[in-house]
């Protein structure tokens, strides 16, 4: 069985293998205790950034550092879906995309050129509009949909964090919140997928496995998880 026959078969297999009952319950645990401040996905944790390495970005939410300095400064996750608030308030969006951009990027020096040129296209702020239209009436598989692919260098890495922060602002979207998928979680899912796409026959597996590159539950990610 080739990979372009398989990779529906594939993703029915994997949606017929959740994760087993004791993992799902140590979960809980360490969120009632030890992960309490992340229950809601939130809180204090916080990556590094420089602020005027991001000089130039517009929109730039008010809620970040002024764009000047080489100062090292914290962007936590209750600032960026704070960010998304008000982007719920205002029916704005590309502000949320930029914030959870710097956050996901941190202080790496080639970021903010990468933002800029995903923002160069006009279209942004209405792709933005249209999937937080699907997320809040559809739920995330919609919202990831509608963003995969749809803005030139915006990969799954980054539109995932788009919407996690989103759906966290979004309070009445249907379903489960969206996720982030990064090289972290695709190296996983690829993992697991691999052993399972060699299970049921697949002659090149990893061509068709979740992760960079390859296709889980209807969405096609980029070859880089940019």
């Amino acid at each position: 069985m080739g990979w372009r026959e398989g990779a529906g078969e594939l993703d029915a297999r994997m949606l017929e293998r959740p994760l087993f009952s004791d993992a799902v319950g140590k979960l809980g645990a360490w969120l009632a205790e030890d992960g309490a401040p992340y229950a809601d996905g939130t809180g204090a944790h916080a990556v590094r950034y420089i602020p005027g390495s991001w000089a130039g970005i517009r929109p730039w939410p008010s809620g970040l550092a002024e764009q000047v300095g080489r100062k090292p400064t914290l962007l936590s996750r209750a600032q960026v879906l704070a960010v998304a608030r008000t982007g719920v308030a205002t029916a704005s969006w590309t502000e949320t995309l930029v914030a959870s951009y710097v956050w996901g990027q941190g202080d790496n020096g080639y970021g903010a050129y990468r933002l800029g040129e995903i923002l160069r296209p006009g279209q942004v702020e209405a792709v933005l509009a249209q999937t937080i239209a699907l997320l809040a009436t559809d739920g995330a598989v919609a919202g990831y949909r509608r963003l995969s692919g749809a803005i030139a260098g915006l990969g799954p890495a980054f539109f995932t964090k788009f919407l996690y922060f989103a759906g966290g602002a979004v309070v009445d979207a249907p379903g489960p919140r969206p996720l982030i998928l990064d090289q972290r979680i695709a190296r996983v899912l690829r993992a697991y997928t691999t052993r399972l796409g060699e299970g049921i026959g697949l002659r090149n597996p990893r061509s068709s496995l979740p992760g960079c590159g390859a296709t889980a539950g209807g969405l096609r990610t980029a070859t880089t998880c940019t």
